[in-house]
């Protein structure tokens, strides 16, 4: 609508039309979002194993290591080695944590005397930011053979449980923005509201829903990231195990400091709706500010601690920087729902509540784009990440969501601009004077208690239903109405994008980990690995060569010799040899590897691991007496 243009009547939008509108709005969104986003894509994956996936082996491994982008949760049956007919050639032990330096890696070790044929190994685990995450792979020792194991295909975290998981992510989220957004409203743009009863009944619905969603997640956690079987959602043992864990932890603390909300919100509409004294009202309103403000901080930080922010890189500051954005987009999102709200369903919200609002609403935006900025630089990392992952791509849709929500803001606020606080109109107040003035003699002469209490009741509708309607012909009223519906319409869709960036697998980890793995997969290109380095100690006979062989030289466990020639070309003995391996391109090492001495000249070290594909720098440091050594280095390309 122009500022020109004429006023064509109140707004045909009204409470019910409104409210359906947004109720199918959510509907279709979350169940397009939940029908097609399938089970939680997570922030670890697997980059290789040893044995390599699909590899033939000529006798069979003590163990099968797995190594991993990022750290992760495991338990007893983490990792399962099965036979071609189904039983389990692992000892059935916890896997062993075998990580060093930037790698995660962990084994099983197997049985001995294991037959020639093709075996499964299945794994399960939970990333560090709370996601389930599973995978299989076959190998052989001797030859293929046919095999009669049978995994299911339900991913983790998959299945009917996945799907009510997800829907309770959804709603906790949903939950949250409303409890803090309405709150921050009252509190900080319209005091009057908290003795509006749909501002109550808003506020009240956005606690209960987070906290049922919170409680359906705590129950369901244990099968979610196992056995995908309700039933297992009141096994006590299983409960016990998940409080052990990061993410348990963290929804006990929110379900905590729901009790700590609900006392908040007692205050806000009890005694603080019936203060009358302005100063005990202002004093009341900063208590509630600051305490409102570290409860619902407690609760932002329950995200924080056990989701994306707490792993990877700069986690001290990625933590604070998402309290500070989930705050944000709870004041803006939840006030914008709140404004809906009373512009609909209140008739007492005056211009001056409207305009707080809008400056709260700026101040989030700024905030949002702060840390928004450094979370996309931390999540994405590079453009081929923004435009070539999932996380990217919603990232996008996030930003020009955004985009949209502002522009349609800007109506709002030119709406906000020209809005007015109409007046009764004096025959209206005259009329109503009269009819109060009557209305004590009537009740004194020729009316009953119960009469009279039913007529102040009927002229209590009737006085707020004229005030409603000489409200509805405004028309900057009816357009602000209509373009803050707008922009409720657009935040829905904003929320449950910014709710699917949580269960999806950041682009920056995403690319590493394809790198990782394709690289730890693929076959070494020029066999083993031959190394001649020169060395001089500058002592006496401290001149001679370094040969170095390493077998198969790809990734995975390989087979190092060492010779060491004199400056007459005869084997050379020294007192030490040690050797390290560093992949500077993905800050991997230094490796140590202490070789034995096999014979004169010759050392040797069996099951040399080498993570991942990449250019490796081998140093080798050489003491040929008590004071001569030196440390020679030569990259290699290993798988």
């Amino acid at each position: 609508m122009s500022a020109t243009a004429p006023y064509a009547g109140p707004s045909p939008i009204r409470r019910p039309v409104a409210a359906a509108l947004l109720a199918a709005l959510v509907s279709l969104v979350f169940g397009l979002l939940l029908a097609g986003a399938g089970p939680a894509s997570a922030h670890a994956a697997l980059t290789g194993s040893d044995p390599q996936d699909g590899a033939v082996v000529d006798t069979a491994p003590k163990e099968v290591t797995l190594s991993f982008s990022e750290a992760i949760a495991v338990g007893d049956d983490s990792i399962r080695v099965l036979d071609p007919s189904g039983k389990r050639a692992d000892t059935e032990a916890e896997p062993r944590d075998l990580s060093e330096g930037g790698t995660v890696r962990y084994g099983v070790a197997l049985h001995s005397g294991l037959p020639d044929g093709t075996y499964t190994v299945a794994w399960q685990a939970i990333s560090a930011d709370s996601h389930p995450i599973s995978g299989a792979f076959t190998f052989s020792i001797g030859a293929p053979s046919e095999t009669t194991v049978a995994l299911s295909s339900q991913e983790a975290g998959g299945g009917p449980v996945g799907v009510v998981y997800d829907i309770a992510r959804y709603a906790a989220y949903g939950g949250f923005v409303l409890l803090v957004g309405g709150s921050a409203f009252v509190l900080i743009c319209w005091r009057g509201g908290a003795s509006a009863l749909p501002m109550q009944r808003l506020v009240v619905r956005g606690w209960l829903t987070l906290t049922a969603a919170t409680l359906v997640m705590l129950l369901l956690r244990n099968p979610y990231t196992g056995s995908g079987k309700f039933a297992d959602a009141f096994d006590l043992a299983g409960l016990q195990s998940v409080l052990d864990t990061k993410p348990g932890a963290a929804l006990v603390s929110r379900l905590l400091l729901l009790g700590a909300a609900a006392l908040f919100i007692a205050v806000l509409f009890g005694t603080y709706a019936r203060r009358e004294d302005e100063q005990e009202r202002k004093d009341l309103t900063f208590g509630l500010a600051v305490g409102g403000g570290v409860v619902a901080a407690g609760i932002a930080a329950t995200w924080a601690m056990s989701e994306h922010a707490s792993t990877g890189i700069q986690a001290s500051i990625a933590m604070p920087v998402d309290v500070a954005h989930l705050l944000a987009v709870a004041a803006w999102l939840g006030g914008l729902a709140s404004l809906l709200v009373a512009l609909y369903r209140t008739p007492d919200i005056g211009s001056a509540a409207v305009r707080r609002f809008s400056a709260v609403a700026f101040s989030s935006v700024v905030v949002l784009a702060a840390t928004g900025i450094y979370q996309s630089w931390r999540q994405v990392g590079s453009w081929s990440a923004l435009t070539g992952t999932r996380y990217g791509q919603l990232l996008i849709i996030k930003v020009a969501l955004i985009g949209v929500l502002l522009a349609v803001a800007w109506f709002s606020r030119r709406w906000t601009g020209r809005l007015t606080d109409t007046a009764v109109a004096p025959s209206e107040g005259k009329k109503k004077a009269a009819e109060e003035n009557t209305a004590p003699d009537e009740a004194s002469d020729d009316v009953a208690p119960e009469r009279a209490a039913q007529l102040a009741r009927q002229r209590a509708v009737l006085t707020a239903t004229k005030k409603k309607r000489i409200r509805d012909a405004d028309p900057e009223r009816s357009g602000l109405r209509r373009s803050v519906l707008a922009e409720a319409a657009v935040a829905v869709v904003l929320l449950a994008v910014t709710t699917m960036l949580t269960s999806t697998e950041p682009g920056r980890t995403e690319e590493e980990a394809a790198g990782g793995a394709t690289a730890a997969s693929a076959p070494a290109a020029g066999g083993p690995v031959n190394l001649s380095m020169p060395f001089d100690t500058g002592g006496q006979n401290g001149k001679g060569t370094v040969r170095i062989d390493l077998d198969p030289g790809r990734t995975g466990s390989n087979d190092l010799h060492v010779w060491i020639d004199g400056s007459d070309g005869e084997p050379m003995d020294v007192p030490e040899l040690k050797l390290a391996l560093t992949l500077e391109s993905k800050d991997i090492g230094p490796l140590p590897v202490v070789p034995n001495r096999l014979a004169e000249g010759h050392w040797t070290a069996s099951g040399v691991q080498i993570p991942m594909a990449g250019d490796w720098k081998i140093d080798v440091t050489v003491r040929t007496s008590d004071i001569d050594q030196v440390t020679i280095d030569k990259n290699a390309k290993i798988g």
